[in-house]
């Protein structure tokens, strides 16, 4: 059995990871439509080819934090979930 520790580290991580691919996602939108909104305005400029650099960035980002993501959660062990007594072995008992 894994330490509480670890299970808690993990839980973390898979929290964080969460949180960072929807950032990651947010900044492939923005940079794909200022590399569309600047490549319609002046195509071939230095500022679309920035835009789109900056988008390929954020989804290898994008693409590694979900692959993380799903590696986590394929290595989570299967853990019964815990279930209170039910009330009709409480009331048998008293």
């Amino acid at each position: 059995m894994a330490p509480k520790t670890e299970v808690l580290t993990s839980l973390r991580a898979l929290r964080q990871l969460r949180r960072t691919r929807g950032f990651y996602m947010a900044g492939v939108l923005l940079w794909t439509a200022a590399a569309v909104w600047t490549g319609w305005a002046s195509p071939g400029s230095r500022q679309m080819w920035v835009s789109l650099l900056l988008a390929a960035v954020f989804a290898g980002l994008l693409g590694t934090a979900s692959l993380w993501l799903h590696r986590l959660r394929i290595n989570q062990p299967h853990r019964p979930v815990h279930h209170s007594a039910t009330r009709g072995t409480s009331a048998a008992t008293g």
